[in-house]
């Protein structure tokens, strides 16, 4: 619901505030006092393009704010969704600057355009002789038979079935196009697998390669380090550890005149163990050592070829082949069996298809129900506003499964008789569409929770009694929701609620409007305005209570 509406500095508007009441919120004025400019400000918390040439003191920027109250509105996943703090008492401000550049923000967090488009078309629905030809669009038609027939859990769990239906649509065509292509490339693949698993290749078969090749390459070399090392550990003659062993010897012959010398013989002893295994170690290695060339040759050959492999699909270790082979064994076994899983998957298809279907037709059953009861009540309606010839139907074609399902509906109206139904497009002057208009929201009102209705002059081109019924309406409509309407008709301000009045005055170098918010004595006084004019007299001012008085008893 909509609570306050603050603008500053737009058009004809210095300073504004106006304070909305919860239920019928009338707005009149004399033509061009500003009733349009309120309503261009608060298009542009709807997300309307700004424009520069509103500002009115081009040195100050233009604030446009708006309060709602929004506890009964279920937004709380929207503001989530859109990294919004949430709270039941929402701030929506947009800023023209002098420049021309344009912000807007919900509860003080910044956000663009279509965000704000969003979040207002679930607040305030603003309905104008403009926007009359919602009525013949095909989605408005269909949202209004969903509303009736309290569709929103069926729709859920059709969208939510249909969703699953179109990505495994998805999947199979991909899956047919992908197997396809890997049918094409089918010798190309075994071919590539047949080549990698005759190598018989083994995890980390390149690094040990290269390390028996350095080895073998160097066995020379090796071979003085190794047996020339132990040479010098283990030799006959002057060897490391037999200086070891007369260092410990002499130590220990110390041992009993100083402890420690024997301490440190007995670490020696220790290092000269350690020596002697590790000169063991050498000898062994330098017997293991032999010079082969024919093994050199295979293990260069062998790698020769590993690299040539690594080279030839642009890899770097036996590893990465090993993966590369795995693929490729996983492609022809995919294709291989491609067939059945297709197939699983076209069964799978199938029965999802089935689900679909039957969540569509019970939509569509529904949606039949609710036509019949949206024509028992439009019709009474809409002959209480004039149309008394009025004949209505609603025709359901199969469009094959959608988004909303698999109904096509078209409204087809008659407004004279012996005239064919039509399209209400076809068929309907503006006059009318506003009135049918009206008609529908009656009746939407009745059964769901609509954001705030603001009428802009649908009354336009209706008089007398007609007037009377066209401000009931809007009064029954108020009883389940919040109903702004800027009107020049006398009968439909009876109505009112809360009634601001709109005017301008000239000031020294400007002209400003104003929005004073009427007691009861000045509603009976612009009631009686709109009835006579400017000369209010006694009969105008009897007439409006009368008016009034009629409209507070229905």
């Amino acid at each position: 619901m909509l609570r306050t509406l603050n603008i500053s500095n737009y058009a004809l508007i210095d300073e504004l505030e106006i304070e909305f009441g919860e239920k019928l919120s009338i707005i009149t004025g004399e033509t061009g006092a500003g009733k349009s400019i309120i309503l261009g400000a608060l298009s542009l918390l709807l997300g309307d393009r700004a424009d520069v040439k509103s500002i009115r003191d081009v040195e100050k920027k233009t604030v446009v704010e708006a309060s709602f109250d929004i506890a009964q509105n279920h937004l709380k996943s929207f503001f989530e969704q859109n990294d919004i703090d949430y709270d039941d008492h929402c701030i929506i401000r947009r800023e023209i600057a002098p420049s021309g550049r344009s912000r807007a923000f919900v509860n003080d967090t910044p956000v663009n355009v279509s965000t704000l488009k969003e979040l207002a078309m679930r607040l305030v629905d603003i309905h104008s002789q403009h926007s009359n030809m919602l009525l013949a669009d095909a989605g408005f038609q269909l949202y209004v038979l969903d509303e009736i027939g309290q569709n929103a859990s069926l729709l859920s769990s059709y969208s939510k079935e249909y969703g699953s239906y179109k990505s495994l649509q998805r999947e199979l065509k991909q899956l047919k196009e992908n197997f396809e292509k890997s049918r094409d490339e089918e010798d190309y693949i075994r071919f590539q697998l047949n080549q990698l698993q005759e190598m018989n290749l083994k995890e980390n078969e390149d690094a040990e390669l290269e390390l028996l090749q350095s080895k073998l390459s160097n066995v020379a070399e090796l071979k003085e380090a190794t047996g020339g090392s132990e040479m010098r550990l283990n030799s006959a003659d002057g060897s490391v550890l037999d200086q070891l062993r007369e260092v410990v010897q002499s130590l220990e012959n110390c041992g009993d005149k100083m402890p420690e010398l024997k301490e440190l013989a007995g670490r020696i002893r220790t290092t000269a163990i350690e020596l002697k295994d590790v000169s063991e170690s050498l000898f062994a290695i330098d017997e293991a050592l032999v010079d082969d060339p024919q093994q050199l040759e295979r293990i260069e050959s062998r790698l020769n070829d590993l690299f040539a492999l690594e080279r030839k699909h642009h890899v770097t270790t036996v590893n990465d082949l090993l993966e590369i082979q795995r693929g490729y064994a996983d492609a022809l076994q995919k294709i291989d069996g491609s067939d059945e899983t297709i197939r699983q998957l076209e069964t799978k298809l199938a029965e999802q298809h089935e689900v679909v279907r039957r969540l569509a037709s019970d939509l569509s059953a529904s949606r039949k129900k609710a036509a019949t009861r949206f024509m028992d009540q439009l019709l009474p309606l809409a002959q209480s506003l004039g149309m008394n010839n009025l004949q209505f139907d609603i025709r359901f074609s199969d469009s094959g499964l959608g988004e909303t399902g698999s109904d096509s509906v078209e409204f087809c109206f008659a407004f004279n008789k012996n005239q064919s139904l039509m399209p209400v497009k076809n068929t309907a002057s503006g006059g009318e569409i506003s009135r049918l208009m009206l008609c529908v929201k009656t009746v939407l009102a009745r059964t769901v929770k609509l954001p705030t209705i603001i009428f802009d002059e649908v009354d336009t081109g209706v008089s007398g009694d007609m007037a009377s019924r066209v401000g009931n309406m809007m009064g029954e409509i108020s009883n389940h929701l919040q109903v702004i309407s800027i009107t020049h008709l006398p009968q439909v301000a009876a109505y009112a609620h809360t009634h601001f009045k709109v005017y301008k005055t000239d000031e020294a170098d400007s002209t400003v409007t104003h929005v004073d918010l009427l007691d009861e004595a000045q509603h009976v006084q612009e009631v009686a305005r709109m009835l006579s004019g400017k000369d209010v007299n006694s009969a105008a001012i009897e007439n409006a209570k009368s008016l009034i008085s009629q409209a507070n008893d229905r």
